[in-house]
This record gives C-alpha cells, structure tokens and sequence, in this order.
C-alpha cells in the first residue's frame, strides 16, 4: 500500500516537472518535441525566467492552453476558484447566502445576491446561444482550442495536487475548490464583459419586485443634482488607465514606443497574470491578462504593442416603460401590451445548521432587458404606472476572445484597427498600439449604445433630459417603438454603432489616454465629431491626462524619447496638482489665524509642522517625499469647483488653475488632511514610504505612487488605515510595459506586475516583484528565444 502510494507520487512528480534542462538542449529538441508529443494528447513546455514568468510554447492551441491552465492554477488556484464558484452562482451553496459577495465581478450585497444574478444570466442560455455562432460573434476555433486546453491544464494541476494539498491556506482542503467545464471559462469571460454595465447593477436587478396596488402613479421629481449623482457612480469604479505611445517623430531610433499601464486592483479575481504564448509559426505575444482569460490582453508581439484604457464611452442605458393600468408587469409599446417576462431563478444557500435549502426569486425583464430598482440615487421606482429597465450593449459579448487572439497575431497599427472593427468583442476599453514602422494609435472602437444626439432629443424623458448632456447616460422613451437604438452597416451587431462612426487617430507624434474621452488624444489634433454617448468634447481633462501631455510635451522639447526616458517618465512619480496648487496650500496654511486650521466637523486643528512641509515638499510622491502623504489627503478632499482660473478649451492642459484659498471648502480640506495624519501620529514630513506601503509575509514595502485627484501617472489607491496611513494597496498600477521596437525580431522590453505573479502567500513569487516596483526596478523581458533560454532562473516543466 505504502509503496504503491509513493510509486503514484513520484510518477505525478516527474510528469510535471523536469530537473534539469539545459539550454542548447531545450533550443534543439524543444519545437520538434513538441510536436512529436501533441500528436499523442496535450502537451506544453513551461519555460520560467525571472520572477516566475512563464513562457509556455506548444505545438498547437489547445497545447498552448493546456500550460496556461496548469500554470495559472499553480499561481493563484483560490482566486480562480472562487472565480468559478461565483459565475456558477454557487457562492450561498458553499460559503452562506450572507457571505460577502466576490467584488470582482460587481458590488452586490451578498453571495445570495450575486448568486441570484449569475443564475438568471446561466438560466437565460445567452452564452451558449453565442457559442453556437459562427465567428465573429461565436469564438473562432484557435479560441475555442485555447479554452478546451485551459480547462485540462486547471484541471490537470488539481488532480497532480489535490485540494488537501494546496499550499495557499485561502483554499485548502476548500469543499468549493473542484475541476471546471468549459462553460465556466466562457462565463468568467462573458462576467467580464459586463464590468461596466449590469456588473455594477447586481442588487437592483435582483430586487426588482412589482409594486404593490397602492403604490403611486406620479412620476417622482428629478432631482436637481441628478447628473451629479450618475457621475459619482460611474466614477466609483475601481479601474483606470494610462497608456502612451510614441511615433518615430518622436522617438530617439524613429521607431514605435509604448506604455501600457493600467490600473486595476492589487487583490482578487481581476488581477493581471504575465506569460508569453508561443505556438510556433502561428502566434508569439508577451504581456498580461486577467486572471483566467488564456490569451494576452495588454502586450506586444515582434512587430506591435498595444495597452488599453477603461474608456468614457457609456456602454448601457434605460428605457421607461409605461404599464397598463392594474397589471404592473404588462407595458406598452406603440400603444400594444407587451408582457413582462418573469424568470423564476432557483439557488440552493447553506443554513446555519449545515443543511442546504432552495431559494426562488422571480426576477423580470422587458423586451429591452432586466427591470430595475433604484440605483445610482435615481428615482428609478417600479411604480403602477411605469417601470425602469436596462438595455446593455454587452449582451451576449463573447467576441472579446476573437479581438484578443487576434490582436495577438497583428503587425502593425493598420491591422490592429482592422481587428477592433471585424470583431468589435472589445468591451469597455479605449486601445494604445504603436508598431515597429512607428505609428502612434488611438481607437476606441468598442460596444456602445446606437444612440444619436438626435434620437437622445427626441426620446429621453425628463429624467434622460437632465443627466444625458453631462454624464452620456440614456433614458428614453420605451413606449414607442422609434425610440429603439438604431444600427449601422459596419455594425457587428444591430442596435450599436459601427466601427467607422467611431474615434480612431493616427500620429506620428504621440498619443495618450488616461481615462479622459478621445477630445484630447493629443492636443495638436483633438477629435471631434462624435456622439455624447461616446464621450465629451471640449470639457475640463482629468489631471492625468494633463499630467501626461505635459509631460511628453517637456520631454519632447528636451529631446526624443526612448524605453529609459518612458520607464523615467512613469517613475518620476509627479504630482500634477502638487505642481500647480502646493505653493498655494502652503501660504493657505501659514495665514491661518493662530497656526489653526479649520475642518469640517466646525472644529479647527494645530498646523504645526504642515506649512513647512507642504512648502518643502517636492511635488513628487516617491518613496523618500516629505510632505506628499499630507497633500494626497488634501487632494482627495478637492472639488472641481476649487479654481479662481476656470477651464477654457483653448487652454486645455494649463486650465483650471490658481487654487482659490479662500473657499470654506478648500480651507477645511486641508484642516482635514492635517487632522488624518495627526490622528494616525504621523508627522506631516515623514518620508512617504514609512507610512503608504504593504505588508507581504510580515515584511513592510514601501509603495510609491498617489492617487489620481493628485495627477499621478504611476497611480496608486491607498487603503486608509486612520491608525498608522496607506497600509494596503486597492488598485492602482499594476501590469506595467514599455516597449521599444528596434527594427529587429527581437523588442527591446521590460515590465512590471506591482504586486506580483502569485496571490499565494507561500509562493517565491508572492511578492518579488513587488519589491522591484518598490525599488523602481523593472524586469529585462525575455521575447526571443535565445533570452529564454539565457536567463539564470530558467526552469522547465513539461507537460504530457
């Protein structure tokens, strides 16, 4: 018995990890092995360099998959886990229906909430219905091919270790933690999709219920700061962006250059994982995805690279639907009823004894999707007279998988335009892409609502009227059929604007976006002419973006950029704010009358040491600056309404300006800022680094960075301890890459995970990388082989 069991251990043992490879082996026999073996099932070499980066190389996509799965698993098994518990709306079966929900995918309040909502998508057949077409709106087959391997590779490291073994303590031994299908794959996928629509609307689609009989009729006012109250929602998400890219006109060797540095959180299921994909003779990228999606999302391959951007486009809006009196879920369109569909979804929720129990919910939609309750502080009540309900211009969206394969196999920015407009699978990204001929791209050729300025005029309600010219969220009309989206030829799909109608520029300059809408790309040509709903035009820029165009301009004026010049450009760590509004703070804190300040709470606080160190502090938010930590909390405290210079289009980068000390608000801001650190015993000078950092296996690392009311470009989001400052990161940089393409097969690279390859505490690559951000030490990328096969920590596991 005993020999038997260490018999199976070692024959598990030696069929996932080979010792000792060397590399002029590995450089003759690899490709041709590889293809000796796929003739015999799955099979993927896994070559680790540096920091635990692999480079899986297959002979065929499913192969290619097949090392994905295995080693993403190896990295982060519980968070994958918990990925697929939560799409297969299993969360309330295995953790309680009051169990925190998994944010990634939506703020819903609860796992039963979260469960009810994922159920009624599974119920709908919507995926499967899209996994039956034929491409570009089904997967192709390379994707299909790449999922199917994904799912034996996951599959394949659980049965290698078993759920006892697991070395993460998050999962081991978890009843929850179990093989997957490839539907579930294909439901992560579509979850993703729908991050900037119905994800962040979970509980007002699940507690949508139909009124009472004596529920009112009249239609509730709107409120006068409506619009407001949709920007503070729409802007309360915990993803951003920053991408540049260079054209030989400015670049030191006259080729293509690029920053890809997205912002995405530290923790869960949307964290990037890096790995390069090799199918030689067929695919070859480098980069980043999400964590589960087995195809680079942000990266770079021979010849392009590109990054992406949470755009401003509004990919959702409301219908209100008018109700025949007395039968609250029957509408009218066109003066016709029409009946509500009413699905009962079913979930099975652990009792606190242990038993499992089912729990229904019908949940409605109209013709135009789910029926709502009030969100976003909008009157948006189900009442006997009218109902809200969403339409979404992600339904049914799995045609990402195709844009992301095949943005992998691009060779230049034409073709990566020519990508986004067959497939239009990108769901609610801006793309960044430069080439090795050096042309600067710009495109934000993605899923958006067909609606025209004039169909917004024509059919929103009162409410639509009132928040659509500020925030480019629809309500319309849902009585009448001419209020429908309309559609394009060029449209992959009815009801959403085609491709051509969209904003794409081309330069030989530069291009950048950091979350701002396509009007200011580059400021020597802004974009015009397309529909609110695709963003505004004209209107005050974010202080990122002001920060980036001003910093490529000086840099510019100083000389061409190269892959140092962009590495410093990130890394400097520059304050936007701190620049134009810290002198002014300073002199705002030395005139307070007897050194007090005042804050909010009608109190005032002792100034102390803030004056000085506001006026010293360097407008940097590196690890050493003094000062900076203060001014973050002041930052994040102003209003846009804090200037005496207001914004002017003709001066887009340099207004608004001259902070206006005299506002009560501005004033309290600082007081504030000042309390947060006396409260936490921070000293108003003390180096950033000892109060703004993470903890990683008992050790303290500094994180530089700020946060994006500052105009940091390396933007970080702090989790505010009030006891001792920043102790944890939310979201902030993350996959970071900056490309230089040098007019061979081989690009000059380096890359940066903040927090690192692995979730898994117990991991060598836990937090190594993060170590490097904290010392502002990028990692040398290995694309060609003969790299690979360089690298001092290269490591092999062969698949079989």
């Amino acid at each position: 018995m005993q020999r038997g069991m260490l018999t199976a251990a070692l024959v598990a043992a030696l069929a996932t990890v080979l010792a000792a490879i060397t590399p002029v082996a590995a450089a003759e026999d690899d490709t041709l092995e590889l293809q000796d073996a796929a003739r015999h099932g799955l099979a993927a070499n896994i070559r680790y360099t540096e920091h635990g980066i692999p480079h899986i190389k297959a002979a065929n996509f499913a192969g290619l998959g097949y090392g994905y799965g295995f080693a993403a698993a190896t990295d982060n098994i519980c968070v994958l886990a918990d990925t697929y518990l939560t799409v297969n709306a299993q969360r309330s079966r295995y953790l309680g229906p009051d169990a925190p929900a998994n944010d990634a995918f939506g703020p819903a309040s609860s796992s039963l909430a979260s469960d009810l909502h994922f159920q009624q998508i599974n119920d709908s057949g919507v995926i499967e219905r899209n996994l039956a077409a034929r491409p570009p709106i089904g997967p192709r087959a390379e994707a299909r091919e790449l999922v199917r391997g994904y799912v034996a590779g996951y599959n394949r490291y659980l049965r290698d270790t078993g759920v006892r073994n697991i070395s993460d303590p998050a999962c081991r031994g978890a009843d929850w933690v179990r093989p997957i299908a490839e539907i579930d794959v294909y439901r992560h996928f579509y979850a993703t999709s729908l991050l900037a629509s119905q994800a962040g609307m979970i509980d007002a689609i699940v507690s949508a219920q139909p009124p009472a009989a004596s529920s009112a009729t009249a239609s509730p006012a709107v409120p006068a700061d409506a619009a407001e109250r949709v920007r503070a929602a729409l802007d309360n998400r915990d993803m951003g962006s920053n991408a540049i890219a260079i054209g030989a006109a400015g670049t030191v060797n006259r080729r293509g250059l690029m920053l890809g540095n997205p912002h995405f959180p530290w923790h869960g299921a949307r964290r990037f994982w890096q790995s390069q994909l090799t199918v030689p003779g067929r695919l070859d990228v480098s980069g980043g995805s999400l964590l589960g999606m087995p195809m680079v999302q942000i990266g770079f391959n021979r010849d392009i690279a590109w990054s992406h951007t949470v755009s401003t486009m509004t990919t959702f809006g409301f219908y209100e639907v008018r109700l025949v009196p007395g039968a609250p879920t029957t509408y009218l369109v066109d003066g016709r009823p029409e009946r509500m569909v009413g699905r009962r979804v079913a979930v099975q929720v652990r009792n606190a004894n242990g038993s499992i129990s089912t729990v229904e919910r019908t949940l409605y939609s109209t013709r135009y999707g789910p029926v709502l309750s009030p969100l976003f502080g909008l009157p948006l009540a189900w009442t006997a007279a009218s109902a809200y309900t969403l339409r979404d211009a992600n339904e049914g969206n799995l045609r990402g998988l195709n844009t992301w394969f095949e943005l992998g196999r691009a060779r230049s920015t034409k073709e990566i335009v020519d990508v986004l407009s067959r497939t239009q699978g990108v769901p609610w990204v801006n793309t960044i892409a430069t080439d090795q001929s050096g042309r600067a791209l710009y495109a934000d050729v993605q899923m958006v609502p067909h609606v025209t300025d004039e169909l917004a005029r024509a059919c929103s309600t009162p409410l639509g009227a009132a928040i659509f010219p500020g925030t480019g969220l629809t309500v319309l009309d849902g009585s009448r059929v001419s209020c429908a989206w309309g559609s394009d030829q060029d449209a992959v799909l009815p009801g959403i604007f085609g491709p051509s109608r969209m904003p794409v520029l081309t330069r030989a300059d530069y291009v950048e976006n950091s979350n701002d809408s396509a009007w200011l790309t580059n400021p020597h040509q802004p974009i015009t002419g397309y529909p609110r709903i695709m963003g505004d035009i004209a209107t005050a820029r974010g202080p990122r973006t002001r920060m980036g165009i001003t910093a490529i301009e000086q840099q510019l004026a100083r000389g061409r950029l190269s892959r140092q010049t962009m590495q410093d450009l990130l890394f400097a760590d520059r304050s936007f704010v701190g620049e134009i509004a810290a002198a002014d703070a300073a002199a705002m804190c030395a005139a307070f009358p007897g050194g007090k300040a005042p804050t909010s709470g009608g109190g005032t606080v002792d100034v102390g040491r803030a004056c000085t160190a506001l006026s010293n502090w360097d407008r940097t938010m590196t690890l050493r600056s003094r000062g900076g930590l203060l001014f973050d909390r002041f930052a994040q405290r102003l209003g846009p309404a804090v200037w005496r210079v207001p914004f002017d289009p003709a001066d887009p980068i340099g207004t608004p300006n001259t902070l206006n000390t005299s506002l009560p608000a501005v004033q309290q801001a600082l007081g504030d800022a000042i309390a947060d650190l006396q409260r936490a015993g921070i000293a108003p000078d003390a180096p950033l680094g000892a109060h703004q950092y993470v903890v990683r296996n008992g050790r303290q690392i500094g994180i530089h960075g700020g946060h994006t009311a500052q105009g940091v470009l390396n933007m970080i989001i702090g989790r505010w301890d009030p006891a001792r400052g920043n102790t944890e990161v939310q979201h902030g940089s993350s996959h970071m890459q900056v490309v230089s393409f040098t007019g061979g097969h081989c690009p000059d690279a380096v890359t940066l995970l903040s927090y690192s390859q692995s979730s898994d505490p117990t991991s060598a690559h836990h937090a190594d990388q993060t170590r490097e951000f904290s010392a502002g030490r990028w990692v040398r990328s290995r694309f060609c082989e003969r790299d690979i096969l360089a690298s001092p920590e290269l490591r092999v596991v062969r698949l079989r």
